[in-house]
């Protein structure tokens, strides 16, 4: 029997303008909770979840259980540092023809800028690295050095808001908050996504490169501070105690339940007191975190706590490998804030820049790969090291050395969380201009460290706008297999 066609419409057309819409916005409202509930799942794709922090199975057994990201925040330059180009020797100063895009804009010819330092070769695997590096180039052997990056933007706010959160634009998680929402956290006293800045201030665009974006603010990233109180006013107000603080989360969680008895959807609440739940917990443990004074003289000594061109760094190093032990997920330390020669963005004096930036991290970084090895952590601990984006091999201005940004090529390197060590993988042309071979976007990186974290890049998903977001986006994404 066929059904009839009323007045030329389908049937989901009729019921859709049944009663001047009204039908249509009830069915809409009813899909929409069924979808939220079906998309109200976690890393494990089938377990509902209760508490977003709480510890869940990845989706294959992981390399890695942390990662520490040391954002070099403003572009080093790749042929200065871990990019060997012996072609450009003698050659400072030639006007060439090569095609750039930076913060100058387009342009085809330009005057080589030879690099500064010398290399020399280190470890078995005879990995070439500047002077500038002296500590760190005695762990190369630890190291998988990716010279072929690129990304999509070379301007700093967007470039930067790529590397954390994969995408050019605002308000899309970044990638600590992929990696807490996939497996939540295993120390519930401390957050699972903590970022330390440099004394100098915040990179621009600020709180968007820590940012949970459309997720809760659960996932987000906590700023922790490596002396003075750990976070700020994270102490209690005067006169309020712990017993005050603990009968007001009990009043919240009494809420809460009831709220949840006459409407469905309260994680937005729930997000709230797990918030004051940790906020609460840290104010006991997050001082103890900080406290070095359990570090021997030794250590202090390793990471160059004993002398203040290094010490800053070398504290939030140490203070990464200490939060390591104690479970948190995803550590993010910025070398270089506020604008300028602030960080590495050598427009300018690029021997002046450099020399100071790398000699401020050079030492700590070394230490940190060298002590997470002797206690045997740096097997599940993925270490990444990068900024957003490289620098060009010609000059900005008619005079100086300094180089603009430089998005179609540049070094990123890994260690540690199942990585290979002492391998160089894609190339970037003769003068380091722009990737020729094995090209590995941003989102291949992204892929990578999901993957070693035991995520499906292509599976692990946020339901929001109507669509299942991903960290790498709506097309497939391959881990760079040639360093796992």
């Amino acid at each position: 029997m066929s059904i009839p066609n009323f007045c030329g419409r389908t049937r989901r057309e009729f019921l859709w303008q049944s009663g001047a819409g009204f039908a249509g916005t009830a069915l809409s409202g009813m899909l929409q909770r069924e979808a939220m509930r079906g998309a109200n799942v976690l890393a494990s794709d089938s377990v509902a979840h209760q508490n977003p922090l709480s510890a869940r199975e990845p989706h294959f057994a992981p390399k890695a259980k942390n990662v520490i990201f040391l954002f070099m925040y403003g572009g080093p330059s790749h042929i200065d540092t871990f990019d060997y180009k012996p072609a450009m020797k003698g050659r400072d100063n030639q006007t060439i023809e090569v095609k750039t895009f930076g913060r100058g804009g387009h342009k085809n010819q330009g005057r080589i800028v030879e690099p500064r330092w010398n290399f020399h070769q280190y470890g078995n695997c005879g990995k070439w690295v500047s002077d500038l590096f002296p500590h760190l180039a005695t762990c190369v052997d630890d190291i998988a050095f990716l010279h072929s990056m690129t990304a999509d933007s070379p301007i700093h706010g967007s470039a930067m808001l790529m590397m954390n959160s994969g995408k050019i634009t605002s308000g899309s998680p970044c990638l600590g908050s992929w990696v807490n929402y996939g497996l939540g956290s295993v120390n519930e006293n401390l957050p699972g996504f903590v970022v330390m800045l440099d004394p100098s201030g915040g990179p621009i665009s600020g709180a968007k490169n820590w940012s949970s974006g459309y997720m809760p603010a659960t996932f987000q990233g906590t700023i922790l501070r490596s002396k003075g109180a750990p976070i700020i006013d994270l102490n209690t107000p005067e006169g309020t105690t712990r017993a005050m603080q603990r009968e007001l989360l009990d009043a919240l969680n009494d809420v809460n339940s009831a709220h949840a008895a006459t409407r469905s959807d309260n994680s937005e609440l729930a997000a709230r007191i797990n918030s004051y739940e940790l906020a609460f917990k840290m104010q006991k443990h997050a001082p103890e975190a900080v406290d070095f004074s359990q570090e021997t003289a030794e250590t202090h000594k390793l990471y160059g706590l004993d002398q203040p061109r290094t010490q800053d760094f070398g504290k939030r190093c140490l203070l990464a490998r200490r939060l390591v032990e104690r479970g948190v997920r995803f550590i993010q330390l910025y070398s270089g804030g506020n604008h300028n020669d602030a960080n590495w963005d050598a427009h300018g004096d690029l021997e002046k820049n450099h020399n100071f930036h790398a000699g401020n991290t050079d030492q700590p970084i070394a230490a940190l790969l060298k002590d997470l090895k002797q206690r045997g952590l740096l097997k599940d601990t993925l270490v990444v090291w990068g900024g957003e984006f490289g620098r060009q091999p010609t000059a900005e201005y008619a005079m100086g050395t300094g180089r603009d940004h430089n998005a179609y090529g540049f070094t990123m390197w890994m260690a540690g969380g199942g990585i290979k060590g002492g391998v160089s993988v894609g190339t970037t042309d003769e003068l380091g201009s722009a990737a020729v071979e094995s090209l590995f976007h941003v989102k291949r990186l992204h892929a990578t460290i999901l993957s070693q974290m035991g995520l499906n890049p292509n599976g692990l998903s946020y339901y929001h706008g109507g669509l299942d977001q991903k960290l790498v986006g709506v097309e497939h994404v391959e881990p760079i297999a040639e360093i796992i």
